[in-house]
């Protein structure tokens, strides 16, 4: 069988791509991962509007970026007035296809007239006009787009006069101590989902059922199950497995956490990814329209050259997590756990094929290790809060 570009072979008669690239088994081709460069996070400062709430099926009728970008600031705003405008346009289109009455006197027809007596840009004397004993009507159209452009002249003003506003708004962040009764009302429930991006699927799994609490060597260490922490499970996609742990009203530890999994070598299917993506989600159980997220790709952690590479081998890559216990005093006393990318430190990898060719035929390296490291971060708390300051001239 011969290889498909960017390729080579081991083991004599399989066919593995070079470092950094990914095999499309459609095209029978091996691409470069180019999601990302180092580490991309994309991740939230404060809170998050939750539209699973309010609008069913939301990614059967809209996306969720879409929905987002219409219903935040002045773009509420702007989007009322294209609809008031279009729907403005559109009665006046209504009443000029309605048919006229032989007399003149049916309730469109004075509508009509009502509305070129509108005019205030156009024909700015047809007040003058109508003392006249011919009426006319040429004014219909100028009446429709006055009206219209004072619509979009209010919409445009009243989000500039948002936007100042906002501007204007100081948002206050106070860092307290926190005891044990703060930390038990922080009723959060927190998603993980870690994609490792390979050709890799579940059954490759091994190892994940495990938790380990506090520092090793002192008191507060502990190996607990993973279940008393979390539901888990694995779910092929197009990126690569990716392992979802959901925990409801999370009964936080409060140190460090570490959850541990690997995947191993099958027959035809080695162990290999070529980056990883996380997404991490906190939603507080008592108000549940907020969310805090961050979210990212790594592809080459701490290599500095960006070359393409290769996870492979028994050093594991390690995912560190802080978790921010915050109360928004701004949302009604809103508790919610802010969940921030912390640091990746990459574990075995290659960057040329040679070396890549040599660990694919040594069954010692087959292997993709990965670890999640959570740190509750508990001996603070920050409160947000908008206060009210007004300007004095």
């Amino acid at each position: 069988m011969q290889c498909p570009g960017h390729a080579f072979r081991y083991n004599g008669t399989l066919c593995a791509c070079d470092p950094g690239y990914l095999y499309n088994s459609s095209a029978n081709s091996c691409h470069l991962f180019v999601d990302g460069r180092g580490a991309a996070i994309d991740g939230s400062t404060g809170v998050n509007y939750d539209f699973s709430v309010s609008v069913p099926f939301r990614g059967t009728i809209f996306s969720f970026d879409s929905i987002k970008k219409f219903t935040q600031s002045q773009a509420v705003f702007l989007e009322a007035t294209l609809v008031m405008m279009l729907t403005w346009l559109a009665f006046c289109i209504f009443l000029r296809l309605v048919p006229r009455s032989s007399d003149g006197r049916s309730p469109w027809f004075k509508i009509r007239w009502l509305v070129s007596r509108m005019d205030i840009s156009f024909a700015t004397r047809h007040w003058l006009d109508d003392q006249k004993p011919v009426r006319k009507r040429k004014t219909e159209l100028g009446g429709t787009f006055s009206i219209a452009g004072w619509i979009l002249f209010i919409g445009l003003f009243a989000a500039l006069l948002y936007q100042i506003i906002s501007k204007r708004s100081v948002e206050v962040h106070n860092v307290r101590a926190t005891n044990a009764p703060d930390l038990a009302s922080f009723s959060n429930d927190l998603e993980f989902n870690i994609t490792t991006v390979s050709d890799m699927s579940c059954v490759q799994l091994r190892g994940l059922g495990t938790l380990v609490a506090g520092t090793p060597s002192f008191v507060d260490y502990r190996v607990l199950p993973l279940s008393t922490f979390a539901n888990f499970s694995c779910l092929n996609t197009t990126a690569g497995p990716t392992i979802t742990l959901r925990c409801n009203n999370c009964m936080f530890i409060r140190d460090l956490a570490y959850i541990s999994w690997q995947f191993v070598d099958l027959p035809n299917i080695p162990a290999s990814a070529v980056g990883f993506q996380f997404n991490l989600t906190a939603k507080n159980q008592a108000s549940r329209k907020h969310l805090s997220f961050v979210s990212g790709t790594l592809k080459n952690g701490s290599n500095s050259d960006n070359k393409p590479i290769t996870y492979r081998g028994a050093v594991p890559s390690i995912l560190k997590f802080n978790l921010f216990p915050q109360i928004y005093h701004n949302l009604h006393d809103l508790k919610l756990i802010q969940p921030l990318f912390h640091e990746f430190v990459p574990g075995s990898y290659f960057v040329e094929s040679s070396e890549l060719q040599s660990s694919l035929e040594n069954s010692n390296n087959g292997l993709v290790n990965m670890t999640l490291a959570i740190n509750f971060l508990s001996s603070f708390i920050i409160e947000v809060d908008n206060p009210k300051y007004f300007r004095t001239w």
